[in-house]
C-alpha cells in the first residue's frame, strides 16, 4: 500500500548558497511544498468557490488534480509530461490547474513554523501546459498573483509572474520574492489566483514551492596596512640614544589603615521567584484578538492527556467560515464549516498546562450568527459545546490541567 502524504517538508542543514541580494546568504530551503506523491488530501485549507479538485491528469476549465504525469490532454493539445519539477521522487506530484473565473483563487493554505521578523525568499516553478500549435480564436494565457498574507490580511509578499508563455517544449520556470515576516508572527496564508479567465492557452503547472531564509553577512575590516615604502624608510633611520631617565625619589607615604569592601547583598536574586512550569505561554495578542470580545463558551479541567477537538457546523450548512487560534496563534485560517469536521489536538501536561482555543468569525454565511457545534473528546470524557460568533465577538474555550 503507497503511504500518501499530505506536505513533504524538508529540513536541511548542510552548506548555505549565494544569494542574489547584496549582504545576505540564504540558506538552503526550511521547507518545501511538492504536494507529495499518490493521492495525497488537498492543500487547500478550506473549499474554493470557484475551483474543484478532480483526481485525473487532465482538468477540465475551473478544475485543479494533483497529477505525477499528463499524456494527450485535450486531443495533444497540452504537453505530455513523465514526471513532476521534483528531482528524485518517484510519482511526485504537481498541482495541474485549468483556468476558470478570471481572478478566481485556485489555491490558499497556511504557511507555519516561519521564524518572526525574518527575511525570507519565496520561490515556486510554474509552466504552460499548453503547447504552441493549438489554434486559438482568442489567444488566453496564465497570468498569476502570488500573496502571502497575515491572518488579518495585510499583504506581505507579492509575486506577479507576468504572462506564462506557450513553448514548444515543456520548460519550467522559478518565479522569486523576498520578503520579511512580521514580528510575533509564525504562520502566514498563502493565496494565489490567475488574472485571466478560462479559454485556449491558460493551463498552468506548479510544483516546488521554497522558503530560504536570509542571513546577513559580516563585513569584517582588515587592519590598515603600512605601505611597504614607509616601513623601508622608517628601518634606515638612525637611532639616536637617549640618556636614561632620571630617578625621582619620592618620601615613603605613611601607612594608612586597609580599606575593606565589604560585597553588597543581592536583593535581586532573593526577591524574584522561580518561574513556575504552569505559567501561561502566549504569542502577542494578533489583532483580531484584541479588536474584539473573546467570550467564554466553556472551561474544561482534564487530566494530562491529548484531546481531540472536531468543529461542524450547526444546522444547515449555509458558507460559514471560521479561523481558530491556539494561544494567540492562528493554527486554521479560513475554513469553511460543513459537515465535515474541523480537526485540532492539543496536548495537556505539566510542561503545557494551560490552552485557549479562541473561534473566530471570518463571515457569517447566509444565516447570521456563525454557528458550530465543538466535539471534544479527552480519554475519560465527551463534551459537546455550541458555539457562536460574530464580527463584534469571538468565542473561547480553556482547557487547564486539573491540579
Amino acid at each position: 500500500m503507497k503511504k500518501f502524504g499530505f506536505i513533504f517538508i524538508i529540513f536541511f542543514f548542510a552548506f548555505s548558497s549565494k544569494a542574489q541580494q547584496a549582504n545576505c546568504t540564504f540558506l538552503p530551503p526550511q521547507f518545501t511544498i511538492h504536494f507529495g506523491a499518490g493521492n495525497i488530501r488537498d492543500v487547500n485549507s478550506d473549499e474554493l468557490y470557484s475551483y474543484r479538485r478532480v483526481s485525473y491528469s487532465c482538468p477540465s476549465d475551473g478544475y485543479y488534480s494533483f497529477a505525477s504525469y499528463t499524456s494527450e490532454c485535450f486531443n495533444d493539445d497540452w504537453h505530455t509530461l513523465y514526471e513532476d519539477h521534483t528531482a528524485g521522487d518517484v510519482n511526485g506530484n504537481m498541482l495541474l490547474v485549468n483556468a476558470g473565473r478570471a481572478g478566481a483563487v485556485f489555491l490558499k493554505m497556511p504557511v507555519p513554523g516561519l521564524k518572526s521578523n525574518t527575511i525570507y525568499e519565496l520561490g515556486l516553478w510554474l509552466m504552460n501546459l499548453c503547447k504552441p500549435t493549438k489554434k486559438c480564436g482568442s489567444l488566453l494565457l496564465p497570468e498569476l498573483n502570488i500573496r502571502l498574507e497575515t491572518s488579518e490580511g495585510n499583504v506581505v509578499a507579492n509575486i506577479v509572474t507576468g504572462v506564462l508563455p506557450r513553448l514548444e517544449d515543456p520548460k519550467w520556470t522559478q518565479h522569486r520574492a523576498t520578503f520579511t515576516t512580521p514580528p510575533a508572527t509564525s504562520t502566514l496564508m498563502m493565496v494565489m489566483s490567475d488574472k485571466n479567465p478560462s479559454g485556449c492557452g491558460n493551463d498552468f503547472a506548479l510544483d516546488d514551492i521554497t522558503f530560504r531564509e536570509c542571513v546577513k553577512q559580516i563585513t569584517q575590516v582588515a587592519p590598515k596596512q603600512i605601505p611597504a615604502t614607509k616601513q623601508s624608510n622608517a628601518l634606515k633611520q638612525p637611532v639616536t640614544s637617549k640618556p636614561p631617565p632620571k630617578k625621582v625619589i619620592t618620601p615613603p607615604k605613611k601607612e594608612q589603615a586597609a580599606v575593606v569592601i565589604k560585597p553588597k547583598t543581592d536583593t535581586i536574586a532573593k526577591t524574584n521567584s522561580v518561574v513556575k512550569q504552569d505559567q501561561k505561554i502566549f504569542t502577542a495578542t494578533p489583532l483580531v484578538l484584541k479588536t474584539r470580545e473573546n467570550a467564554l463558551i466553556r472551561r474544561i479541567e482534564t487530566e494530562a492527556s491529548e484531546i481531540k477537538i472536531e468543529l461542524y457546523d450547526n444546522g444547515e450548512i449555509d458558507g460559514d467560515t471560521i479561523s481558530i487560534y491556539h494561544n494567540n496563534e492562528l493554527i486554521r485560517s479560513h475554513m469553511r464549516l460543513s459537515h465535515k469536521p474541523i480537526t485540532v489536538s492539543i496536548g495537556v501536561n505539566p510542561d503545557q498546562p494551560h490552552h485557549e482555543i479562541v473561534m473566530v468569525a471570518e463571515n457569517l454565511g447566509s444565516i447570521p450568527p456563525n454557528t458550530s457545534v465543538m466535539i471534544i473528546t479527552t480519554p475519560t470524557n465527551r463534551y459537546e459545546v455550541l458555539i457562536s460568533s460574530s464580527e463584534q465577538k469571538n468565542a473561547k474555550v480553556v482547557f487547564d490541567l486539573k491540579k
